[in-house]
């Protein structure tokens, strides 16, 4: 089973790049995290909204592994706590699947992404800057990871 990140956006800051790279290192060969990084859309040549997300859209369609479950991040998505994300990782470990985490641009996602999602997640309540969203959703699998292995790393619940 591996878990993909997808997200629009390139050129993060240096600290989240280290961060996600460090909960991306602690995950076992077995279950790796790997991330797919794409351009984001321009604004020029008078491009409006729509076209800007159905744009980014089809980069995110190229990027996402055949067969992979869609778990897209969404403002309007189902809260999940730790102990819930794990046992989700449970689920999807017994169907054999890959998981793949979409992370949306500037403007967010066209709406046929979320429509294609297995599952529509929020982070949060609070609106995050996208590279704190990337850092926070890598150590938040790790967690559930360390959740079902019986790592100490987590010891809420």
């Amino acid at each position: 089973m591996k878990f993909w990140l997808v997200a629009v956006g390139q050129r993060m800051p240096g600290w989240v790049t280290t961060a996600y790279e460090d909960y991306a290192r602690r995950m076992p060969a077995q279950t790796p995290l790997q991330l797919r990084e794409l351009r984001a859309e321009s604004r020029g040549a008078g491009l409006d909204t729509d076209s800007v997300l159905q744009r980014e859209a089809q980069r995110i369609e190229d990027a996402l592994p055949a067969q992979a479950l869609r778990v897209v991040l969404d403002e309007r998505g189902r809260r999940m706590d730790t102990l819930q994300l794990a046992e989700a990782m449970r689920d999807w470990r017994r169907m054999g699947r890959d998981v793949a985490f979409v992370i949306g641009g500037a403007d967010g996602l066209a709406q046929r992404i979320k429509d294609s999602a297995g599952l529509l997640l929020r982070l949060s309540d609070l609106t995050l800057p996208h590279g704190l969203a990337r850092v926070l959703l890598a150590e938040q699998i790790y967690r559930a990871h360390s959740v079902l292995s019986g790592h100490p790393y987590h010891r809420g619940g």
